[in-house]
């Protein structure tokens, strides 16, 4: 009898010991499923850190790509500004130079007009005369009427309201007849080549 309760005994234990060893088999082995879980987890961090930073960087190398587009693009646009005047200034220097390309020849050709002025109002009776000054009337005529398709016209004076920019107030005149800072006789023609003056008119003015 006590050899059978002694062999029950070490039975128990050895059961008792095997359980130990199961549990204890299976704490290390949620331990080591712990560990490998916590080791993926870290791993997972440490990918998701790196990719988090690799988005950073790319979402700064797109702001940077942006901001030379935008730099690049404003330029542009500056120099096609830039351009586009500098076509429309030489266009206008050319038309400018166009539309008086005549001036230097205009200016020339002033004083033979008052020669010519200045021939038709000598007066005198004789044949020989009257033939050399309507001789000398067609050549004004005609040059007068060249000069008139080449754009320049004579600026208006008596009657008309003194204009600094085109008259040249030579004498001052008291006549009843006229307004003060009126032009009351004209001294010496004026003419002007489109809108620019060739040469200011001399004038009297009404005081």
């Amino acid at each position: 009898m006590a050899e059978h309760d002694e062999d029950l005994k070490q039975q128990n234990e050895a059961a008792n010991e095997e359980a130990e060893n199961k549990t204890q088999a299976s704490n290390e082995n949620e331990e080591v499923q712990s560990q490998d879980s916590e080791d993926n987890q870290n791993e997972n961090n440490e990918e998701q850190s790196e990719s988090n930073e690799q988005v950073d960087e790319k979402d700064q190398e797109i702001e940077q790509l942006k901001k030379e587009v935008d730099e690049k693009e404003d330029q542009f646009l500056r120099l096609r500004a830039e351009f586009e005047n500098y076509k429309r200034r030489i266009q206008k220097e050319n038309e400018t130079l166009k539309k008086y390309q005549s001036q230097q020849v205009l200016t020339d050709i002033l004083p033979t007009l008052d020669n010519l002025e200045r021939a038709l109002q000598i007066e005198g009776s004789d044949e020989s005369f009257q033939s050399l000054k309507k001789g000398v009337q067609m050549v004004y005529d005609s040059l007068g009427k060249a000069l008139e398709e080449n754009g320049m016209e004579v600026i208006e004076t008596t009657g008309h309201e003194f204009d600094p920019n085109v008259h040249q107030a030579v004498m001052q005149d008291d006549n009843s007849e006229y307004d003060s800072g009126i032009v009351t006789a004209e001294l010496q023609k004026g003419y002007k080549l489109k809108e620019r003056v060739l040469r200011a008119a001399m004038v009297k003015v009404n005081q």
